[in-house]
């Protein structure tokens, strides 16, 4: 069991759709679209709110992503009609309604508790802030300017593998092979697979464990995707890495 979510929208369409993204990240995540007016028309409705919460709290929790502000308004409502025993692990995320809801998802499909899902819910829209207080990417360069896994350079990682140093560090580089580039689901693949490593691991600059810091970085097939990690599983998730990565993401 998970952590469920409620997309609040003012659309019906909207929710569902939101949802459907979601889920393509999330498979094992219950996640509700409560979205327009009993009747399907524009607005919110407390009943499909509390219906999505009875359908996607299975005693780990639920968390709720709103997009305008009635529907935060609607989404409080809804927490005050809660039983007091539940209330606790229901919580609202102030967050991006889409960055934040694919974020939440990712983060509770590796089995984070609420707290820990509201928070990664609440971190996705940093990964956009304008005044640059978030770290930027660092793009991996074209197929022609940036190392590849089959020649490695003196300035990069070499992409044979990973390279334990001192400390507990490993490092590779690996050129995208798949047709996409590293799009939304290979970056929530690839958060999923280093979130339980005891590591901290930076790709191109960003988060590897933050599926929208991962997606800022936007890189495209032939562009390379290189890799620093430090912590006692440092060579193990650079290991995982560079196995996705020259798989593929599964795609090919």
């Amino acid at each position: 069991m998970s952590v469920g979510l409620v997309v609040v929208s003012h659309s019906r369409k909207l929710a569902e759709g939101i949802c459907e993204l979601a889920a393509q990240m999330a498979a094992d995540v219950s996640i509700a679209a409560a979205g327009g007016t009993d009747d399907d028309g524009i607005g919110t409705s407390l009943e499909k709110i509390m219906a999505g919460i009875a359908a996607t709290d299975s005693g780990e929790g639920t968390v709720l992503l709103t997009d305008l502000g009635s529907a935060v308004m609607t989404a409080e409502s809804a927490l005050e009609f809660l039983d007091p025993e539940q209330q606790p692990r229901v919580r609202m995320a102030d967050a991006p309604l889409v960055e934040g809801t694919v974020a939440a998802a990712v983060a509770a499909q590796t089995g984070r508790n609420v707290a820990e899902v509201t928070a990664a819910a609440e971190s996705a829209g940093a990964s956009y802030a304008p005044d640059g207080d978030a770290a930027g990417p660092v793009s991996g360069g074209t197929a022609d300017s940036a190392p590849s896994d089959s020649a490695p350079s003196d300035s990069a990682p070499s992409a044979d593998g990973p390279e334990p140093a001192a400390g507990d560090t490993a490092s590779g580089a690996w050129t995208l092979v798949n047709p996409m580039g590293l799009h939304a689901r290979p970056a929530a693949a690839v958060a999923q697979l280093l979130a339980d490593l005891d590591a901290e691991i930076t790709i191109n600059g960003v988060d590897g464990k933050s599926v929208m810091m991962l997606m800022t970085l936007g890189l495209r097939p032939g562009e390379t995707l290189s890799a620093t990690a430090t912590g006692p599983d440092a060579a193990r998730a650079v290991e995982l890495l560079g196995e996705q990565v020259r798989n593929g993401f599964g795609e090919i």
